[in-house]
Order: C-alpha cells, then sequence, then structure tokens
C-alpha cells in the first residue's frame, strides 16, 4: 500500500498535495509496472473522487493540485490552458549555468513527427548556487561542476524545463531522457539515488470559486538568496514541512557556493 500523500492545502474545491518524485500522476499504458499513483492514493486518502488538472513527470517531486469536483476542475484546467498560473522550479543541473537568462526557443511535441509545426516556448532562469568537485566526471575535465537553478516557465510545454536546459548545455542532473547518462550515473553513485534533480517548489493560481491568487509552496527550504525570487517572494500558506528530505541532503552535505544574484537575464533564441 503506498503511503499517505503530504497534503499542503485543501479546501473545498481543491486539494494540493507533494508528489513524490517516482510516482505517476494516474495510470498509464506507458509505465505498467509501476504501483504509486497519485490519482489513486489520494482518492482512497480523502475518501472522494478528484480531478487531475495539471501534471507533473514521474521524477519531478513538489507541488501538485487536484480539483474535488468538476466545476472546480473546469476552471483549474483553463488557469493553466491559459497561462494564468505561476510556477517556479529548482533544478540541479551540469556546470555552471549563467547567473540569469532568458529562453525563447520554440519546442515539438516529443511524440511529434519532424515536419509538425513547432510551439512557442519560454522559460526564465537564474542560478541560485554553484558547486565545485576536486575530482572528475569526465576525463577531459579535473573538477566537476554543477549548479542549482529557479526556473520560471511562462508556457507549459511537455519537458519545456528539461528541454530548454539541454538547450542551454546545462541538462538536468538525472534526466535520462534529455541529459548524459555516464554523468548522471556519477552522480547518482555519489549522492545515492538515481533520480531526476527537478522539484516544483511554488505554484501560484487563481481560486477556482472566488478567483483570488492562491499561493502554494512545496515546504522546502532553500538557502536564503538575496535578489531570488524564491527568496523574497512571500506566500500566503502556512505550510508543514515537506518530505524533501534529499534536496535537504543536497544542499547540507555538499559545498555549496550561494550567489546574491541581481543579474539581469540574457535573452537566448532559437
Amino acid at each position: 500500500m503506498p503511503q499517505p500523500l503530504h497534503i499542503l492545502w485543501q479546501d473545498d474545491h481543491l486539494v494540493a498535495v507533494y508528489k513524490p518524485a517516482g510516482w505517476l500522476v494516474h495510470r498509464t499504458g506507458l509505465d505498467a509496472g509501476e504501483t504509486r499513483f497519485v490519482m489513486q492514493t489520494l482518492r482512497d486518502q480523502l475518501g472522494r473522487h478528484v480531478f487531475p488538472v495539471h501534471r507533473l513527470d514521474k521524477g519531478t517531486c513538489g507541488v501538485l493540485v487536484m480539483a474535488l469536483h468538476s466545476d472546480a476542475a473546469r476552471a483549474l484546467s483553463q488557469s493553466f490552458e491559459n497561462q494564468a498560473t505561476h510556477k517556479v522550479y529548482i533544478a540541479m543541473v551540469r556546470g555552471w549555468a549563467p547567473p540569469a537568462v532568458e529562453v525563447d526557443h520554440p519546442l515539438r511535441p516529443d511524440d511529434a513527427p519532424p515536419d509538425a509545426p513547432v510551439q512557442s516556448a519560454h522559460t526564465r532562469f537564474r542560478t541560485l548556487a554553484q558547486l565545485t568537485l576536486p575530482e572528475a566526471s569526465d576525463p577531459r575535465f579535473a573538477t566537476t561542476r554543477a549548479s542549482l537553478v529557479e526556473a520560471m516557465p511562462t508556457t507549459g510545454r511537455r519537458h519545456q524545463i528539461r528541454r530548454h536546459l539541454k538547450h542551454l548545455a546545462h541538462p538536468i542532473i538525472g534526466d535520462a531522457t534529455h541529459g548524459k547518462g555516464p554523468l548522471n550515473r556519477w552522480w547518482a553513485q555519489r549522492l545515492g539515488q538515481q533520480r531526476l534533480w527537478l522539484h516544483a517548489l511554488r505554484l501560484s493560481l487563481p481560486h477556482p470559486l472566488t478567483g483570488e491568487m492562491l499561493h502554494l509552496h512545496s515546504g522546502l527550504q532553500l538557502q536564503p538568496v538575496p535578489g531570488s525570487s524564491v527568496a523574497a517572494c512571500p506566500h500566503d500558506l502556512e505550510v508543514p514541512e515537506a518530505p524533501g528530505l534529499d534536496w535537504q541532503r543536497l544542499q547540507a552535505d555538499w559545498p555549496w557556493q550561494w550567489l546574491n544574484n541581481a543579474s539581469t537575464p540574457t535573452p537566448v533564441r532559437a
């Protein structure tokens, strides 16, 4: 029996939970061997039907919202479709990422034919911390570098953050599709787990009944970074400690250098 999900916020219209890494949002034939599903676990936990309104990849952890009735599902789905939501993610990536960069790089759906039209896609990135280890993950270099970056997508294409970071040549550690296999295995040995290091930290969206903005937070505490929207942007909810212990260990166990980053984003197009 899967563990109960950590509830971040709930009222009569919606519920926000902490989605653990490795869980699917709902059953799918593409991963027939998986047994952990947010939708079914939450339905059993609450004793009522829940409605998915957006998704997180299996490997991504953090804030996930479900509607509790069909009218709320319709309103929330429209908010995501109309880009009325604001999302903030944290990712651990290869190398030292730029201090601040905006990526305006259209994407074609992963399963689309090569001649399918591309879709506009835009993400803002800001580097929060840098890491240098005195050992080589690649024989071409004497050291191994990584960054913690804040990602703020303004469009909602599938795998957008992962693909835009690949476009910048800073793929997410643990990304089996868009990253580097040897580097992923090197980090998995040192971190003690193989996972995608992408975390949905914050989600702001209009409440489906009142229309007022609801600010949801995963509970993950980051090193304060002056000038970063992660540290500076308040949220409305008192959130209990989220079960993001792997991210807490990642920050505590490695010699990250946190940046005072107020750089102007550099645009990167196509």
